[in-house]
């Protein structure tokens, strides 16, 4: 059998045809950080060795230069383990998880840190932090995660959103949850990305409520309520990443066939497609956290070194992106 690498069957492009080389698509991403300078990280709580490991080698790729925030000796103790060194990072004390959380968000208040990137506590436990209204980092948009997979058959990263936060965001969620995924694809080198409202069928029916949410989306980026994005829908699942089943069916859109961004009706559904896309189709997941004043890298002890290195790619761009969109001042 012929293989992408070790492991891995060789796949298809499903747009082309040609052959596809799993991660090829996550490489770039982290080629595309060598041209910016690395953006300091507030790493919560690395208290296990995959969270700190992650940390460690996007420093040395030279992504992000990390802050460790969390018990000192237990951090030393954990890279001491792993063979990692980390003389070369700073180490911010913190007795408890939670108070590493507080610690890190204070960092990105301050302006020492441009970056979160969580570690071995809870993901509710940091994000308590981050949604406080006096000392936390809210932005004045809806928070949503969206995941950025390497499909090998798909010949470009596919966002999609939202599949972790807002279980049923309504209508007026679902605009901010676009345009934070806009914003972060956009911050990835498309200026115009091509959106893709999803739903069971590719017309508009008042049996199914996520239809008319899908139609009503288009509308208000047609008035300005969303930009930076091309929007679609709603599409079937098919006819958003096949040009071919587009054709088919007759859909004249720009966005058909070529989605840079899924937007999912709710979070079930979000979670199974992206689960498939991972086990069914060999894909890799990096995810992020939008919407907070900095980007949230959420890795997990399951991913690979390439998905933490690609969250941590992905987050990097985007925040060099806010850089320049509002300099730091001092």
């Amino acid at each position: 059998m012929n293989k992408t690498e070790a492991g891995s069957p060789a796949s298809v492009n499903i747009q082309t045809g040609s052959p596809a080389r799993r991660h090829d698509k996550y490489e770039r991403l982290i080629a595309l950080t060598r041209e910016n300078p690395a953006i300091p990280t507030a790493v919560v709580h690395p208290c296990d060795e995959s969270s700190l490991r992650g940390a460690v080698e996007a420093a040395e790729a030279g992504i992000i230069v990390p802050i460790l925030v969390g018990p000192a000796e237990k951090i030393r103790a954990v890279a001491e383990k792993a063979g990692l060194n980390i003389a070369p990072y700073e180490i911010v004390v913190a007795p408890h998880s939670h108070d590493a959380a507080a610690g890190a968000v204070n960092l990105v208040r301050t302006g020492r840190a441009e970056l979160l990137m969580k570690g071995s506590l809870h993901t509710d436990e940091l994000m308590s932090e981050v949604m406080k209204r006096d000392t936390g980092l809210r932005a004045g948009r809806r928070v949503s995660h969206a995941f950025i997979m390497d499909v090998p058959t798909y010949p470009k990263p596919l966002v999609i959103t939202d599949a972790a936060i807002n279980i049923q965001p309504t209508l007026e969620d679902k605009v901010d949850i676009v345009q934070n995924a806009i914003d972060l694809v956009r911050a990835l080198g498309i200026e115009h990305p091509m959106v893709a409202i999803l739903s069971a069928v590719e017309t508009v029916s008042p049996k199914i409520p996520s239809t008319i949410e899908a139609a009503a989306l288009c509308k208000m980026a047609q008035r300005g309520q969303i930009t930076g994005g091309l929007l679609e829908g709603p599409l079937a699942l098919d006819n958003a990443i096949s040009p071919e089943a587009a054709r088919i069916k007759g859909i004249d859109s720009p966005v058909a066939g070529y989605a840079d961004i899924l937007v999912v009706p709710d979070l079930e559904a979000g979670n199974m497609l992206a689960k498939n896309l991972t086990f069914l189709a060999n894909a890799d997941a990096a995810g992020l956290v939008l919407g907070a004043r900095v980007p949230i890298v959420l890795t997990s002890r399951a991913d690979s070194v390439m998905t933490r290195m690609a969250s941590c790619a992905v987050a990097a761009l985007y925040a060099h992106r806010l850089r320049l969109k509002n300099p730091i001042k001092g």
